[in-house]
């Protein structure tokens, strides 16, 4: 008797299923998320502030970006990479295997995209067509993206994680839906230091 008892148990935890990770997003990547969505809002705007026409329209080469064309490229991109993670990545099914896909993805993305020794070229969508926008047009534009942005990242109890997809750069291929939000604020951060680099070229004008 005691035998088939012992029998009787096993068969009954084999026959529970392993519970999956939750795929939402965790209070630590939440607040991670926002950190960087502020953080990165402030010092673009701070870069912004006080620019002049000139220096806003000079390039430090010809083949190089002056700051209106990586601000707007900046105010851009937040349009484009939302859609990709809000529509794009969650309109696919939910892949089971998307804790082993996405491993380390987070923290590829946090050291890749804030360092700018390693250049790469804006997809075909992203890159500047001339300059098309006034300062102020950019600064509107980016603070309605942002702002909604930030609400989502407030508020969000999608399961982003489970959703996957490529993405604009296949070397980061494949990413979650969660990741295309993290990209915002980490290339901002990214195009922050282009600006930067800009206005510390001889020849900025004064």
């Amino acid at each position: 008797m005691a035998k088939h008892t012992a029998y009787a148990l096993l068969a009954t935890f084999i026959a529970i299923p392993a519970f999956a990770a939750d795929a939402r997003i965790t209070a630590d990547e939440r607040a991670k998320l926002l950190k960087y969505l502020h953080d990165s809002q402030a010092e673009f705007l701070a870069s912004l502030d006080g620019v002049t026409d000139a220096q806003w329209r000079w390039k430090p080469t010809p083949e190089k970006w002056s700051v209106a064309e990586t601000a707007e490229h900046i105010a851009i991109s937040e349009d484009f990479l939302f859609d990709l993670g809000t529509k794009k990545a969650m309109s696919t099914a939910t892949d089971p295997e998307w804790e082993a896909k996405t491993k380390g993805k987070t923290e590829l993305l946090e050291r890749a995209l804030v360092n700018r020794t390693r250049k790469v070229q804006a997809p075909e969508p992203l890159k500047p067509g001339g300059i098309t926008m006034t300062r102020d047009q950019v600064i509107a534009r980016f603070q309605v993206a942002r702002a909604r942005t930030i609400q989502f990242a407030e508020t969000t109890e999608l399961p982003l994680r489970e959703h996957i997809t490529a993405g604009p750069f296949p070397v980061f291929d494949p990413l979650n839906a969660y990741h295309f939000v993290l990209y915002i604020p980490l290339h901002n951060l990214r195009h922050n230091q282009q600006i930067a680099e800009v206005k510390a070229t001889p020849g900025y004008p004064k």
